[in-house]
């Protein structure tokens, strides 16, 4: 009999034997109606993939975004859900509002519903462990019952049509991101607000309140915070403080939020006359919006000089997106998106090389990350002029694959250079498998596992996710490998580590931060890139971080000693056995254990024994030879003769 087919067949009766004995009584648990609950939930809601049969354990998450949803939840129903943890049913189409019964499920701690067409009032029920809330994008026209959410640290409210500050911020004292933009919230600053002191993200612009915002919140927060906060003026006086030692007269630098009331024509024509005075001098450095350039294309309100890090570059040099070529941007544009490249823009970057990384959305809700380039890129030299350079960056662009984080676009201003690529929701490989997905809780809090329907349950201890964790870096690394742009020379990564590893929606992996090392570069060189990756698969098998060459030692002499499975991630072996059992269970331990093997033949030390990631992505698709997920298995139908 062909192995393929043997393995199908042990699965096949492994399932049914499964089926076979919980028919028979003999399963041995306690069944639960959460099952029903969730199909009582969601029975007018489209595309819900429902829970089959009952369970024995509570339904711990509901994590469904992005699936074409639609119709109105029964939310009232899933507040009798005594173990529910997290919610995620953001970017749908669901519609209604959301009763205050949900909030009773007493362990619920994240609520992601954003981009969906939920509307009315929000009403909260008290829930002292509720610790992130995200309602963006919908059609809220009030929030009532926030002072009831003691716990709470996250909450983004924007883009809805709420008329007034929710009433009770003040009581919410671990806050620390906070977004009320883009509705028509009337309010004062800072008073309606929770104390900014332990507030790290803070957006309150497109709204309706009044107040006076201070230079230690307009440093703190950035300038765009603030914009078209009220019925407002900017009015900012462009010398910086002077220190008390310097002897100097201290100049202030503040933001006023100024509500005018007009009484009477002459009132108007008066204030009008004053407040254009007071731009004159608060901006004769910036220009203002209409105005146009020496070429007579229009410019934005803009500072001449953008500071990027240490170095201040001109604010109009243009960004290009390759995809977008119709759409104008420039570097004050980025500014503005990244609240100046502040520090609540930053994201937290362990693993890249390329310089700080921050998150912005551009015109067209384009949700990108901009990356300020510290070193040389891959193609380009130093002596290289600004045409030159693009040259080089477009063709980098050309760099495709869907195991490889795209560039999306670029902006070069002097001799700074910004990178931008798409914003991954999903983070890192580090971050996946040895952290807290973000909105959860830790599970040792309750000590039992999670649910999510059958179809979408990618838990670190799924091994066919991890699996396809591997065959995916092993695709991108091959493809980068091949050489780029028909020149035939291979990029070499050179930093092959899991938070260079970042995740989409679907899990599928997507290697960035190749852009430095063209050919054999300090060292680097395609054998190189392989150890690398043997030891990611060490890391994805064992579930242990942190690799040195001393542990990777340790694990080639287990493997060598044919104890792999010793060391195989306990995660991961429970798993198996709970979901197939038996000959299943055996089965995916086998190739669990092979895949260490693989792992064990790319770190060898001699780089000349190494196998070319051609060969290890053979070898991996053999492991389990399964229907490759749609993406790669569209690359491997346009290159099936040459691309592994």
């Amino acid at each position: 009999m062909p192995l393929r087919l043997h393995a199908v067949l042990l699965v096949v009766v492994a399932t049914s034997a499964a089926a076979s004995a919980a028919h028979n009584g003999t399963l041995n648990c306690t069944l639960l109606p959460d099952a029903d609950t969730v199909r009582a939930a969601f029975k007018n809601v489209t595309n819900f993939p429902m829970p089959h049969g009952p369970t024995c354990r509570p339904v711990r998450r509901l994590m469904f975004p992005s699936r074409n949803l639609a119709g109105a939840v029964g939310w009232e129903k899933l507040g009798n859900l005594s173990g529910l943890l997290t919610v995620d049913l953001s970017g749908n189409s669901l519609e209604g509002d959301v009763g205050g019964a949900f909030w009773r499920a007493p362990l619920l701690r994240a609520v992601d519903i954003s981009g969906n067409r939920l509307a009315g009032a929000l009403r909260f029920e008290q829930s002292a462990r509720l610790a992130s809330l995200d309602v963006s994008g919908n059609r809220f026209t009030s929030v009532e019952g926030v002072d009831g959410l003691a716990g709470l640290e996250v909450l983004d409210v924007s883009g809805n049509r709420i008329g007034a500050t929710p009433e009770g911020l003040r009581r919410l004292t671990r806050i620390w991101r906070l977004n009320l933009s883009r509705n028509s919230m009337a309010g004062r600053f800072p008073d309606d607000l929770p104390p900014l002191d332990g507030v790290v993200f803070l957006d309150i612009s497109d709204n309706s309140f009044s107040g006076v915002v201070n230079s230690t919140w307009v440093t703190k927060f950035g300038r765009s915070a603030f914009l078209r906060a009220g019925n407002a003026s900017l009015m900012i006086e462009d010398n910086p403080p002077a220190t008390p030692s310097s002897g100097g007269k201290k100049h202030g630098r503040t933001v006023l939020v100024v509500v005018v009331v007009v009484v009477s024509s002459v009132v108007a024509v008066s204030a009008l006359a004053f407040l254009a005075r007071c731009v004159t001098c608060g901006f004769n450095r910036r220009k203002k919006r209409g105005q146009k350039d020496k070429d007579g294309k229009p410019v934005a309100w803009e500072e001449e000089e953008v500071a990027v890090g240490a170095v201040k570059v001109a604010a109009t040099a243009p960004v290009v997106l390759l995809e977008r070529p119709l759409m104008e941007l420039t570097l004050a544009d980025l500014a503005a998106a990244t609240s100046g490249f502040g520090r609540e823009s930053q994201l937290s970057d362990i693993g890249g090389r390329s310089g700080a990384a921050y998150r912005a959305v551009l015109p067209g809700d384009l949700h990108v990350v901009v990356r300020v380039v510290d070193g040389a890129v891959a193609g380009v030299g130093e002596d290289d002029d600004a045409s030159a350079a693009a040259a080089r960056l477009r063709e980098l662009a050309r760099l495709r694959h869907p195991n490889i984080l795209p560039l999306l676009g670029y902006c070069i201003a002097g001799k700074e250079t910004l990178l931008l690529y798409e914003y991954m929701e999903k983070g890192d490989l580090h971050r996946w498998l040895h952290e807290l997905p973000a909105g959860s809780v830790d599970v040792e809090e309750t000590g039992v596992d999670t649910w999510d329907a059958t179809e979408d349950k990618r838990s670190i201890g799924d091994w066919s996710t991890r699996y396809r964790i591997i065959l995916g870096i092993a695709r991108g690394l091959a493809f980068l490998q091949q050489g780029w742009a028909g020149s035939g020379r291979p990029i070499v990564h050179g930093h092959l580590v899991p938070t260079n590893i970042l995740l989409g929606d679907d899990l599928e992996p997507r290697i960035s931060d190749f852009i430095h090392h063209d050919g054999d570069d300090g060292g680097k060189t395609p054998e190189s890139d392989v150890y690398s990756f043997g030891v990611l698969v060490f890391e994805l098998v064992t579930g242990q971080a942190r690799w040195d060459e001393s542990s990777t030692s340790w694990a080639r002499g287990v493997i060598r000693n044919r104890k792999g499975l010793n060391i195989v991630d306990a995660r991961l072996r429970e798993e198996a056995e709970e979901a197939a059992g038996g000959d299943g269970a055996e089965a995916a331990e086998r190739e669990m254990v092979e895949c260490l093997q693989v792992g064990f033949l790319c770190t060898a030390h001699s780089p000349e024994k190494r196998p070319s990631m051609q060969q290890v992505v053979g070898v991996l698709k053999g492991i389990r030879p399964a229907p490759p997920p749609p993406a790669a298995a569209a690359a491997d139908a346009v290159d099936d003769d040459e691309t592994p």
